[in-house]
């Protein structure tokens, strides 16, 4: 199943994709895809409602904005591609790499990234994010972290490199937190459709040309394990997010140049959708 929010940006509506396309209304069931509705049992019953027929469409053609409503915490894993850490002549982290990200970053998947003023190092990230579902709290294994999951959606991890590293005073999260910095969507797709969240492809692109081309299975510290240890240091409340590390191919490798304004930049997960950002000045 995939769920959306649709509509102009702080009005969006909640609404289900519907096999043939259609955006089916969800305000029945809920105000908002948001973290009272992911611990209710909302997805259960979305489900009953389609078979049941009574969903009404809603009009096509609006904005798509995130699929969740703004999280209670962001949390991002650095360095969880070992071919990542290879490329910034990182050592593999022996324990994952935590550092939190602004909720207010998280926008639409085709919103516009905004470069921050006196910038010139912004950076692309696509990741698999992961959206909790029930409340996670010691968990007891990796396998019991799985049934806490709500769903997972394509983001885009957006840097700054100067702020994160050298003007950071030591906190990553000064690069991170940059307004439009977490594109995130289109869909938020329920766990069933995702049977093995180590065997996805995910892929970016700037003007069309590649950048990232790697799959999940590249992951030092699995979803499960991530999902596990996190609950051992903090709680995690539904309806929060979890960026789970990017792949090789960003511009902090000198591979490639940093984005510039009128740069297009594209994201992909297999079976998640796909974003587009057109970079302008803020």
């Amino acid at each position: 199943m995939r769920l959306m929010r649709v509509g102009a940006p702080g009005s969006e509506i909640p609404v289900v994709l519907a096999p043939d396309g259609e955006y089916l209304d969800l305000r029945r069931l809920t105000p908002d895809i948001d973290g009272a509705f992911l611990a209710g049992d909302g997805p259960a019953r979305v489900r009953a409602a389609i078979a049941a027929g009574t969903l009404p469409p809603v009009r096509a053609g609006m904005r798509v904005g995130a699929p969740i409503a703004r999280p209670g915490v962001v949390l991002c894993i650095g360095m969880n591609y070992a071919a990542h850490a290879a490329e910034t002549g990182s050592a593999p982290p022996p324990h994952p790499v935590m550092f939190y990200k602004a909720p207010n970053t998280v926008v639409g998947p085709y919103d516009e990234i905004l470069l921050p003023r006196g910038s010139s190092r912004t950076d692309w990230e696509v990741e698999l994010a992961v959206v909790i579902g029930r409340r996670a709290r010691y968990l007891d294994s990796p396998e019991q972290a799985l049934d806490h999951i709500a769903g997972y959606a394509v983001s885009n991890d957006l840097s700054e490199r100067e702020f994160q590293l050298e003007t950071s005073g030591g906190q990553w999260s000064k690069g991170k937190s940059c307004e439009s910095f977490n594109p995130l969507g289109p869909w938020l797709v329920t766990p069933d459709e995702v049977p093995d969240p180590q065997a996805l492809g995910l892929r970016s692109r700037v003007n069309g040309e590649p950048r990232q081309d790697s799959t999940t299975a590249d992951m030092i510290f699995g979803v499960a394990t991530l999902i596990h240890q996190l609950s051992q240091v903090t709680v995690l409340e539904p309806g929060d997010l979890v960026n789970t590390g990017t792949p090789e191919g960003v511009a902090a490798s000198g591979r490639f140049p940093y984005l510039s304004e009128g740069d297009v930049v594209e994201v992909e997960i297999d079976g998640l959708g796909r974003q587009s950002q057109k970079a302008v000045r803020a």
